[in-house]
């Protein structure tokens, strides 16, 4: 049997407006058969990196928390700290940035939560076996919920030619530690051009890996560094780096292997929504949104997150390019590979293959469009 994903169109109607067509997305899920009642479920969102603007509207999101509510289910809006310096890089910072960008309690209707703490060292270690790692480290809020909703900005990313929901829960839900082993096997590295010698990072450090050298510059042992990061977003002068040495195929088994972390012990209690939208070539971690590459094509759902991404990231290689974009122009007729032409070489359909392998979910998929009300053709 195929899996199910659900989608709705951006028309509207005086009838139904696009929080009414939303809210009738979410119902085909069937979630008052998962939400018990006073169970509490992250709702698992990118508030967006200062300078984007293409993050879901926050006030969309208040058709979720509302549904929730209205089934005595306690929603809270929750994401994990930035492994680099920037907006969200601890929660202080994350929780003005995602105020900032109209995610307050006042629209949303939703406390805000970063699950994984001040400094991104609030995890549990979950167990994992025939994969690649043992172990993946996920944020303590987000494994300590009993359920969780995805509302993910679908879009373009550098290292997977696509971000959707089993990126925004495998990386989005890592801690800070989980976040650097997905991207590298080795721990930070420091580019003594930019240090100063400040020691900001050697009282962070818990496991005494860095020192200075006689250059007054720091240096982190190898043999003692357990690569928790925590001493990145500490420097001020942005000395401390991750090591990008992972390829694709390696990054992306990682990430959907974390994937299946998270949403270890949930059960059924998992649903997963891609705003087609708004779809910049890159992630919204960057400090821009770029122009679309291809016109908002909707709004999917379901209970599988692989058959959701297959079938989102399909309906956009169907549908013809935008210009001015990012996208080559061999890429822009209906039917080209756009992920591969943004970011040549990413092998975006191996993270499904694996995906599925793994038992996240199935890549064989019906799309089933919900009717229109009325009077809209």
């Amino acid at each position: 049997m195929k899996s199910q994903v659900f989608g709705i169109s951006l028309r509207t109607h005086f009838r139904e407006s696009l929080s009414d067509k939303l809210l009738r997305l979410f119902k085909a899920l069937e979630p008052e058969k998962l939400a018990a009642p006073k169970s509490i479920w992250a709702v698992k969102l990118h508030f967006g990196e200062r300078g984007g603007h293409s993050f879901i509207r926050p006030h969309l999101v208040r058709v979720f928390t509302d549904a929730l509510r209205a089934m005595s289910a306690r929603p809270f809006l929750t994401d994990t700290n930035t492994l680099y310096v920037g907006g969200r890089s601890n929660s202080a910072d994350h929780l003005e940035t995602a105020v900032l960008h109209g995610f307050g309690f006042e629209v949303t209707g939703a406390p805000l939560i970063i699950a994984d703490g001040l400094r991104g060292a609030a995890e549990v270690g979950i167990p994992l076996t025939g994969g690649t790692l043992s172990k993946a480290w996920i944020a303590a809020d987000f494994a300590a919920a009993d359920g969780v909703l995805a509302l993910t900005h679908f879009k373009g990313h550098e290292l997977t030619g696509f971000g959707g929901a089993l990126k925004n829960v495998g990386m989005g839900a890592a801690s800070r530690r989980g976040k650097l082993e997905q991207h590298s096997d080795l721990g930070p590295k420091i580019k003594t051009a930019k240090c100063l010698g400040c020691r900001r990072c050697l009282s962070q450090c818990a496991h005494g890996a860095i020192a200075l050298t006689e250059e007054k510059k720091a240096r982190i042992d190898p043999d003692k560094c357990v690569g928790c990061a925590g001493c990145i977003p500490v420097c001020p002068e942005g000395a401390i780096d991750i090591q990008w040495d992972g390829d694709a195929p390696k990054f992306m088994r990682k990430m959907m292997e974390y994937a299946k972390a998270a949403l270890s012990g949930k059960g059924d209690r998992a649903l997963f929504v891609n705003f087609v939208t708004g779809l910049s070539p890159l992630c919204d971690c960057s400090n821009h949104s770029d122009a679309p590459i291809a016109a908002d094509l909707g709004i999917l759902a379901g209970r599988d997150p692989v058959a959701l991404d297959l079938a989102s990231a399909e309906l956009v290689n169907q549908a013809p390019g935008l210009t001015p974009s990012a996208l080559p122009e061999s890429a822009l007729a209906a039917g080209a590979d756009k992920w591969e032409a943004l970011h040549p070489g990413c092998q975006w359909p191996f993270q499904l293959e694996y995906a599925e392998k793994i038992g996240l979910g199935r890549r064989d998929y019906e799309l089933i469009w919900l009717p229109e009300v009325q009077g809209v053709a």
